[in-house]
């Protein structure tokens, strides 16, 4: 078999508009070049690679089978060079034309989703993948190198990986707005004498501190749920009990539904955010760009939100 002798980029796209619009003319037109310059670039076209990819017949192309099989090639090859083309811009400004990040559940909801988006406004081709687990599972992603960064409850232990604090929230009190105790303007560890609470069923830092305040101060509950995060506040809202749970948490659920009330509480149980990655990622544009477009929290859920 000869060699075939590739054709230029510009040849392709001839090829490509002759193609659809079945007329040199209008080829021509199109992409502001000469007819004659149509018809040498398609006569070289077929003479490199050695096939005939349109019939003449009175003046009209006709497209044979094999221009049917060459378009479908040459239109793969200029979206993936396309493609090629917004990853380098991507990685001129950003250092990465994708990014993977794991993010634990206190965030996922919407608050991450949010910051995505507010990325992808001004950069719809940048590629993101996300992923929710919990937060030791979080770092070990990361660290193994199956994300790029991780947004993750705070404390957490890594030798490996860069940890920067992000967000300091204090916890919330979530229940069903026809609860006994809508009323209250603060919940305290005393009102939730006798009450059923609604925990999480992965190690939570708030939910520990609370269970054990309670056991310190022999304030007894009428028992608990531990559940998923996802279905805490589902299960709030259906009356299981009341829950202990992060503002942010629990202000993207209230947003979606109107059966839910939202109270402060004391004692302050604090909940710490912040971002892991690795060394290599440090000076990368989208690390800051990530911290940039968090979205801002109203005062009354925020404790403290750390400076890059």
């Amino acid at each position: 078999m000869s060699d075939i002798k590739l054709t230029s980029l510009k040849s392709m796209t001839i090829f490509k508009t002759l193609y659809e619009t079945g007329s040199a003319t209008q080829t021509a037109k199109d992409l502001g070049i000469t007819q004659s310059g149509v018809s040498r670039s398609l006569a070289q076209l077929e003479e490199n690679i050695g096939i005939a990819l349109f019939m003449r017949h009175k003046k009209r192309l006709i497209v044979l089978p094999e221009a049917d099989e060459l378009y479908g090639e040459i239109v793969g090859l200029l979206n993936n060079l396309e493609n090629m083309n917004h990853s380098i811009a991507a990685l001129r400004e950003f250092g990465a034309s994708r990014i993977r990040i794991a993010c634990a559940p206190g965030l996922g909801f919407a608050y991450i989703p949010k910051t995505i988006a507010r990325i992808l406004s001004d950069n719809p081709k940048y590629s993101v993948y996300l992923d929710i687990m919990p937060s030791p599972e979080v770092v070990r992603a990361v660290e193994a190198g199956y994300f790029d960064v991780g947004f993750v409850t705070l404390p957490v232990t890594s030798q490996a990986l860069v940890v920067d604090e992000l967000i300091s929230t204090e916890a919330v009190c979530l229940m069903p707005k026809n609860h006994s105790l809508a009323k209250a303007s603060v919940i305290t560890t005393e009102d939730l004498k006798g009450q059923h609470l609604v925990i999480p069923n992965q190690p939570n830092l708030a939910a520990d501190q609370l269970l054990l305040h309670l056991s310190e101060k022999n304030i007894r509950i009428a028992g608990k749920t531990e559940a998923n995060i996802a279905a805490i506040c589902s299960l709030v809202a259906n009356g299981v009990g009341i829950t202990l749970i992060n503002p942010i948490t629990a202000y993207d659920h209230q947003a979606m539904r109107d059966d839910l009330l939202i109270k402060p509480f004391k004692p302050t149980f604090h909940y710490h955010f912040g971002l892991v990655y690795k060394q290599n990622w440090a000076n990368n544009r989208l690390i800051s760009l990530l911290k940039e477009m968090l979205p801002e929290l109203p005062d009354h859920l925020m404790a403290e939100r750390f400076k890059s």
